[in-house]
């Protein structure tokens, strides 16, 4: 029987400049992403491999003297370079460039994709305590707002067309919400990402590493992944993170487009600090409201990474291809949304609203038509149907005749309703006032999440209470991530015999 050969074992000679220029180069981009996280997770399983009596003390002493010094190292002064491959290719050579084969400890039971694995995880736990961060002062300054206009009457809208009386106050807070819930699932897929792939080996585990909580406990991770081959090549909680991040981001275009349809002079019901507008090279009247592009446009681009992963991802298991673009995508748009999140904080904080215009442009429609065809069941026992179509009618007429909807009478109903349904709802000497007057309806919304002022202050104290709520599990869970690294490096200094400064 013939034996079918084929060439095995590492490659020989330099990558094609092809691929350096293609593959290494992007990967080496994403340094900045995982240098530390690379140093921090390296000393982590030098320390777990001395107290197994697996590397030698004095090798251990070395590596994590050298470790410690390339941790104090910025990424742009630590010799990355694509010539050499991936980011790790890069300080292997340059750990056996320093220590010679001693260097070689740090591969014992544990694949390279161990640690980038690792190190991501402990970047995008920190994105994800920043951006929560940020959506809790958002989520603040947009309360704020809610609360200082409480009593601002405006015509609330859908499809952009006058709907029914509400608050300036009570729209905002429809931001607030949605912003609260995505920051709530950031911190349910931190729990995803704060787990750890340490121990897990390449696919089936390793025989040098039996106990995988040491590494999982030394680097703050709460608890290690289960099965060792999902462990390396799991990626659905970033789908998760990108998702929310474009859902967070969406909320926000949602509220930045109204703003810039309503910033407008056709509008005016609002106008934006100078700081976060920018004028017209050519056209000396305008004054353009452009953070609200950036936030529609980083929506979008959220929208892309989602999808472009989701592409990616959608390849046979255990291939690096879904992680290699994770490494760069799952920060970049991380980053992209806290700083997107961050710039809305100041829209919404400095933003200034025209209340007059706003209760002008209500005064002038018919937003108390679904009011009033309501108030018509109840004073007139008839059914909804047939009241809507003789208020449709009597507001089509007004609008013909320049009357405004808290102008409508009941002779005008009344004339509408004989020809329509043949019979006199006796209207005419009917006191409409309280159901044609926007205040009177705004304050009859006494109803959970309604937009009367009491509602109001209900929902404004409740957001207050949430958003202290996401910053103090911010604050908890950063004094419990530097803690650990703390006692980590703490225990690599002793042991590098480097005395504490």
């Amino acid at each position: 029987m013939t034996t079918k050969s084929r060439r095995s074992g590492p490659p020989r000679g330099s990558a094609a400049p092809e691929l350096i220029e293609s593959g290494f180069a992007l990967e080496n981009a994403d340094a900045p992403f995982l240098h530390q996280g690379l140093n921090v997770a390296d000393i982590a399983h030098v320390l777990d491999l001395l107290r197994r009596d697996i590397i030698p003390p004095e090798a251990a002493r070395d590596m994590l003297g050298l470790l410690l010094e390339v941790h104090a190292m910025r990424w742009e002064d630590f010799p990355y370079d694509p010539e050499f491959g991936e980011p790790y290719n890069s300080r292997e050579r340059f750990f056996v460039e320093r220590l010679g084969d001693a260097a070689g400890w740090l591969h014992a039971g544990r694949p390279r994709r161990e640690a980038a694995r690792i190190a991501l995880r402990l970047y995008v736990r920190r994105q994800l305590l920043e951006l929560v961060g940020e959506v809790a002062a958002f989520s603040r300054d947009a309360t704020d707002l809610a609360s200082r206009h409480a009593s601002t009457l405006m015509p609330d809208q859908t499809y952009l067309q006058q709907a029914q009386p509400s608050t300036f106050g009570h729209y905002v807070l429809s931001f607030v919400y949605p912003a609260i819930r995505d920051a709530r699932r950031l911190l349910e897929e931190l729990d995803w990402v704060n787990r750890s792939p340490g121990g897990a080996g390449c696919v089936n585990g390793t025989r040098l590493l039996d106990d995988r909580t040491f590494i999982a406990t030394a680097l703050g991770f709460d608890d290690v992944i289960e099965h060792t081959r999902d462990a390396m090549w799991q990626i659905d909680g970033l789908i998760h993170v990108l998702a929310t991040a474009a859902s967070l981001l969406s909320t926000q275009s949602k509220l930045a487009e109204d703003l810039e349809i309503w910033s407008s002079t056709e509008f005016d019901f609002v106008d934006l600090d100078d700081g976060y507008t920018r004028s017209s090279i050519l056209m000396p009247q305008k004054r353009n409201p452009y953070s609200l592009s950036i936030v529609r446009g980083a929506s979008g681009v959220l929208i892309g990474r989602l999808t472009g992963f989701l592409a990616v991802a959608k390849s046979p298991s255990a291939r690096s291809d879904n992680l290699i673009f994770a490494y760069g995508e799952v920060p970049r748009a991380l980053d992209l949304s806290i700083r997107v999140t961050r710039l809305m904080s100041g829209v919404v904080r400095t933003l200034r609203v025209n209340a007059e215009r706003m209760e002008e442009e209500l005064d002038a429609g018919y937003t108390q038509a679904t009011d009033l065809s309501e108030f018509i069941v109840q004073a007139c026992g008839v059914d909804y149907r047939s009241a809507y179509v003789v208020v449709g009618r009597t507001v089509h007429q007004a609008s013909l005749r320049g009357i405004a909807g808290k102008d409508i009478t009941g002779a005008m109903l009344d004339e509408v309703a004989m020809a329509e349904t043949g019979r006199d709802w006796r209207l005419t000497d009917r006191d409409l006032s309280p159901v044609l007057d926007p205040r009177s309806i705004v304050e009859s919304r006494v109803g959970t999440g309604g937009a009367a002022p009491g509602a109001i202050a209900d929902m404004v104290a409740q957001c207050q209470r949430l958003t202290d709520e996401l910053d103090g599990t911010v604050a908890q869970r950063r004094d419990d991530l530097d803690h650990a690294e703390q006692l980590l490096l703490r225990q690599a200094r002793h042991t590098a015999g480097i005395k504490e400064s």
